[in-house]
Protein backbone atom coordinates (compact mmCIF):
# COMPACT_ATOMS: atom_id res chain seq x y z
CA UNK A 1 0.00 0.00 0.00
CA UNK A 2 1.18 3.49 -0.81
CA UNK A 3 0.64 5.37 2.45
CA UNK A 4 2.26 8.47 3.95
CA UNK A 5 1.80 9.61 7.55
CA UNK A 6 2.16 13.31 8.28
CA UNK A 7 2.47 15.21 11.52
CA UNK A 8 0.25 18.30 11.47
CA UNK A 9 1.62 21.36 13.32
CA UNK A 10 4.92 22.47 11.81
CA UNK A 11 4.57 20.14 8.81
CA UNK A 12 1.22 20.98 7.22
CA UNK A 13 0.43 24.21 9.06
CA UNK A 14 2.29 26.84 11.01
CA UNK A 15 3.22 25.88 14.55
CA UNK A 16 3.27 27.96 17.71
CA UNK A 17 4.80 27.42 21.13
CA UNK A 18 1.51 28.87 22.39
CA UNK A 19 -0.48 26.19 20.50
CA UNK A 20 -2.75 26.54 17.51
CA UNK A 21 -5.97 27.30 19.44
CA UNK A 22 -8.41 28.65 16.86
CA UNK A 23 -9.44 28.04 13.28
CA UNK A 24 -7.97 31.44 12.34
CA UNK A 25 -4.60 30.42 13.80
CA UNK A 26 -4.56 27.31 11.60
CA UNK A 27 -2.58 28.57 8.59
CA UNK A 28 -1.09 26.16 6.03
CA UNK A 29 2.62 26.33 5.36
CA UNK A 30 3.53 27.36 1.80
CA UNK A 31 3.33 24.38 -0.55
CA UNK A 32 2.06 21.92 2.06
CA UNK A 33 -1.46 21.53 0.71
CA UNK A 34 -0.14 21.23 -2.82
CA UNK A 35 2.21 18.48 -1.60
CA UNK A 36 -0.73 16.56 -0.11
CA UNK A 37 -2.63 16.88 -3.38
CA UNK A 38 0.46 15.67 -5.22
CA UNK A 39 0.52 12.57 -3.00
CA UNK A 40 -3.17 11.93 -3.73
CA UNK A 41 -2.58 12.12 -7.48
CA UNK A 42 0.31 9.67 -7.25
CA UNK A 43 -1.91 7.08 -5.57
CA UNK A 44 -0.87 7.59 -1.96
CA UNK A 45 -3.23 7.42 0.99
CA UNK A 46 -2.53 10.28 3.40
CA UNK A 47 -2.97 9.96 7.16
CA UNK A 48 -2.31 12.68 9.73
CA UNK A 49 -1.06 11.72 13.22
CA UNK A 50 -0.92 14.63 15.63
CA UNK A 51 -0.48 15.23 19.35
CA UNK A 52 -3.08 17.76 20.48
CA UNK A 53 -2.42 18.21 24.19
CA UNK A 54 -3.99 21.67 23.97
CA UNK A 55 -7.30 19.87 24.42
CA UNK A 56 -6.35 18.37 27.79
CA UNK A 57 -4.75 21.67 28.80
CA UNK A 58 -8.06 23.45 28.13
CA UNK A 59 -6.71 25.71 25.36
CA UNK A 60 -9.33 24.53 22.85
CA UNK A 61 -12.01 21.88 22.51
CA UNK A 62 -12.27 18.80 20.31
CA UNK A 63 -14.98 20.68 18.41
CA UNK A 64 -12.50 23.46 17.58
CA UNK A 65 -9.93 20.83 16.56
CA UNK A 66 -12.48 19.30 14.16
CA UNK A 67 -13.17 22.79 12.77
CA UNK A 68 -9.43 23.22 12.11
CA UNK A 69 -9.41 19.90 10.27
CA UNK A 70 -12.50 20.93 8.31
CA UNK A 71 -10.63 24.08 7.27
CA UNK A 72 -7.69 21.98 6.08
CA UNK A 73 -10.03 19.73 4.09
CA UNK A 74 -11.85 22.69 2.53
CA UNK A 75 -8.54 24.30 1.50
CA UNK A 76 -7.45 21.01 -0.08
CA UNK A 77 -10.63 20.67 -2.19
CA UNK A 78 -9.79 23.36 -4.79
CA UNK A 79 -6.42 21.60 -5.23
CA UNK A 80 -8.27 18.31 -5.80
CA UNK A 81 -6.59 17.00 -2.66
CA UNK A 82 -7.71 15.25 0.49
CA UNK A 83 -6.58 13.58 3.69
CA UNK A 84 -7.78 9.99 4.04
CA UNK A 85 -7.72 9.89 7.84
CA UNK A 86 -6.79 12.04 10.82
CA UNK A 87 -5.68 10.54 14.14
CA UNK A 88 -5.00 12.70 17.17
CA UNK A 89 -4.00 12.30 20.78
CA UNK A 90 -5.95 14.70 23.02
CA UNK A 91 -3.95 13.79 26.12
CA UNK A 92 -1.34 15.73 28.02
CA UNK A 93 2.22 14.59 28.68
CA UNK A 94 1.35 13.23 32.14
CA UNK A 95 -1.80 11.32 31.15
CA UNK A 96 0.05 8.02 30.60
CA UNK A 97 -1.79 7.22 27.37
CA UNK A 98 -0.43 4.96 24.62
CA UNK A 99 -1.23 7.35 21.79
CA UNK A 100 0.92 10.39 22.59
CA UNK A 101 4.00 10.43 20.40
CA UNK A 102 6.79 9.29 20.86
CA UNK A 103 4.68 6.26 21.83
CA UNK A 104 3.39 4.46 18.74
CA UNK A 105 -0.33 4.26 19.59
CA UNK A 106 -1.49 6.62 16.83
CA UNK A 107 0.58 4.70 14.29
CA UNK A 108 -0.93 1.40 15.46
CA UNK A 109 -4.38 2.94 14.94
CA UNK A 110 -3.39 3.96 11.42
CA UNK A 111 -2.07 0.48 10.63
CA UNK A 112 -5.36 -1.02 11.84
CA UNK A 113 -7.48 1.48 9.88
CA UNK A 114 -5.63 0.77 6.64
CA UNK A 115 -5.14 -2.94 7.41
CA UNK A 116 -1.40 -2.76 6.73
CA UNK A 117 1.96 -2.91 8.41
CA UNK A 118 3.94 0.29 8.65
CA UNK A 119 7.20 -1.28 7.49
CA UNK A 120 9.06 1.40 5.52
CA UNK A 121 5.97 3.67 5.35
CA UNK A 122 7.14 7.31 5.18
CA UNK A 123 6.38 9.32 8.32
CA UNK A 124 7.10 13.03 7.96
CA UNK A 125 7.48 15.15 11.07
CA UNK A 126 9.25 18.14 12.55
CA UNK A 127 10.01 16.81 16.04
CA UNK A 128 12.19 13.99 17.28
CA UNK A 129 9.17 12.36 18.94
CA UNK A 130 7.61 11.97 15.45
CA UNK A 131 10.79 10.24 14.29
CA UNK A 132 11.03 8.03 17.40
CA UNK A 133 7.45 6.84 17.01
CA UNK A 134 8.07 6.08 13.33
CA UNK A 135 11.23 4.08 14.08
CA UNK A 136 9.45 2.11 16.79
CA UNK A 137 6.99 0.67 14.25
CA UNK A 138 9.51 0.08 11.46
CA UNK A 139 8.34 3.08 9.42
CA UNK A 140 10.67 5.38 7.48
CA UNK A 141 11.12 8.63 9.44
CA UNK A 142 11.64 11.86 7.49
CA UNK A 143 12.39 15.23 9.09
CA UNK A 144 11.34 18.59 7.67
CA UNK A 145 13.00 21.81 8.83
CA UNK A 146 9.72 23.72 9.11
CA UNK A 147 8.02 24.18 12.48
CA UNK A 148 10.36 22.79 15.12
CA UNK A 149 12.38 20.88 12.51
CA UNK A 150 15.47 23.10 12.41
CA UNK A 151 15.68 23.00 16.21
CA UNK A 152 15.16 19.22 16.16
CA UNK A 153 17.98 18.85 13.65
CA UNK A 154 20.39 20.90 15.75
CA UNK A 155 19.49 19.08 18.99
CA UNK A 156 19.41 15.53 17.57
CA UNK A 157 21.84 15.78 14.65
CA UNK A 158 23.92 12.80 15.80
CA UNK A 159 20.86 10.52 16.19
CA UNK A 160 19.39 11.74 12.90
CA UNK A 161 22.65 11.04 11.07
CA UNK A 162 23.21 7.71 12.84
CA UNK A 163 19.72 6.53 11.89
CA UNK A 164 20.15 7.87 8.33
CA UNK A 165 16.98 9.96 8.58
CA UNK A 166 16.36 12.05 5.49
CA UNK A 167 16.01 15.79 6.10
CA UNK A 168 14.22 18.23 3.77
CA UNK A 169 13.51 21.95 3.91
CA UNK A 170 9.72 21.43 3.90
CA UNK A 171 6.90 19.03 3.11
CA UNK A 172 6.89 19.90 -0.61
CA UNK A 173 10.57 19.00 -0.96
CA UNK A 174 10.09 15.75 1.00
CA UNK A 175 7.13 14.75 -1.18
CA UNK A 176 8.91 15.69 -4.42
CA UNK A 177 11.76 13.39 -3.41
CA UNK A 178 9.43 10.60 -2.30
CA UNK A 179 7.57 10.64 -5.60
CA UNK A 180 10.84 10.63 -7.57
CA UNK A 181 11.93 7.52 -5.57
CA UNK A 182 8.64 5.68 -6.12
CA UNK A 183 6.91 6.72 -9.34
Amino acid sequence: MKLVILDRDGVINQDSDNYIKTVDEWVPLPGSLEAISQLNHHGYKVAVATNQSGISRGFYTEEVLHQMHDKMKSLLKPLDGWVDAIFYCPHGPNDECACRKPLPGLYHQIAAQFNTTLDNIPVIGDSYRDLEAAMSVGAKPILVKTGKGAKTLSEYEYAINTNQIAVYPDLKAAIDNLIMEKP
